[in-house]
């Protein structure tokens, strides 16, 4: 029995989150489990230099943004087409009118309640919102790879790690890419924004490029562009896609700026030596980047309108690998440095 993409991504979420949860209780006899599933996840500053087995340079953090940037942009184009296509508000209400006289509800109820059409519509839109958060997220990461860090040459991540930030954002089929999956993190990120839809998004697209190359240019329906239509819909989402925005920005903003800070440092240093950050939420936590992710992924959670358990076990998934990576970012700064600030918390200020 086939099971349903939301299910597949869901199981993977949680496969990839208990074993970080399990590793993080203050537990003896789990402490074998915990090194091992640090090596894992130890990248940059807490990657041993010296043992380059199973590892690869920090640097190769660029394939993840050019595989992100690549799936979500497809993701993203194909939805939002569909999104036109098939859940404009002119094609709602046509499908409306003739539902109601194909014998569906009383004409004069239109008004009274929504239609199961209009839900899906806004579905679908609020899907196309949360993927170009999604990709504004993507793009920079990219341009921040490319222009403004400069990595230690010595700085080495686990080959397991490596291969979980790849394959994060593609679509899955059967319970064998459900191992796949988990070493995706790019490739499931933008799918389990739009799970409830993907198949059939994907499918449509597909047809259409079927339908494009089958037939002759000249006998395909003109596709008229106009840019206001396309950009029409978005203006009417809920309060909620634009606190989620508001949120998403607010990380966002601070996640450049932090990560500004880190490549400035490591351009003064030459990339061979490590410096104590300062600056933005450097002044309340050691990962202030984490922190700021957290609150780009808590905005698009919030974007999506909260009611996707896919996505909140994506979120989940975010904070708890980046809490576990910053505690022990957090504890290798101290032993590091004397002189460190002892007011900083790891990544949630005040708390953690």
């Amino acid at each position: 029995m086939e099971l349903r993409l939301e299910v597949l991504l869901r199981l993977a979420w949680i496969a990839g989150t208990l074993p970080i949860l399990v590793a993080s209780l203050p537990i003896s006899c789990l402490r074998r489990f915990r090194v091992r599933l640090s090596t894992f996840a130890n990248r940059g500053k807490t990657s041993l230099s010296s043992s380059r087995i199973l590892t690869v340079p920090h640097s190769y953090f660029l394939h993840f943004y050019i595989v992100a940037v690549l799936w979500t942009t497809y993701l993203l184009v194909s939805t939002w087409f569909y999104a036109y296509r098939k859940a404009s508000p002119e094609s709602m209400h046509h499908s409306i009118i003739a539902s109601h006289l194909m014998g569906g509800s009383h004409l004069f109820s239109i008004h009274k309640s929504r239609h199961p059409n209009m839900e899906y519509s806004s579905q679908i839109w609020r899907t196309v919102f949360v993927l170009l958060l999604m990709e504004a997220q993507v793009f920079r990461r990219l341009y921040e790879t490319v222009h403004v860090f400069s990595y230690n040459t010595s700085a080495r991540m686990h080959i397991f790690g490596y291969l979980t930030g790849i394959l994060h954002y593609c679509p899955i089929k059967d319970l064998i890419c459900l191992l796949y999956l988990l070493a995706s993190f790019y490739i499931a990120a933008p799918i389990s924004l739009c799970s409830s839809i993907a198949l059939e998004v994907l499918s449509y697209t597909v047809n259409q490029i079927n339908e494009f190359v089958v037939k002759d240019r000249s006998r395909m329906p003109a596709v008229e562009f106009a840019f206001w239509e396309y950009l029409k819909p978005l203006m009417k989402l809920g309060w909620r896609q634009w606190i989620g925005a508001a949120i998403f920005l607010w990380g966002w903003i601070h996640q450049y700026h932090c990560h500004a800070i880190l490549g400035t440092l490591r351009k003064q240093t030459g990339g061979e030596e490590y410096v104590v950050p300062h600056g933005d939420w450097f002044e309340l936590v050691s990962c202030a980047h984490y922190l700021a992710e957290i609150v780009i992924y808590a905005g698009i959670l919030m974007a999506s309108g909260g009611l996707d358990a896919t996505v909140w076990l994506l979120f989940a998934f975010v904070v708890t690998n980046l809490v576990f990576a910053a505690a022990e970012t957090h504890r290798w700064y101290r032993h590091k440095f004397d002189s460190y600030p002892r007011n900083r918390k790891a990544v949630i200020p005040l708390i953690y």
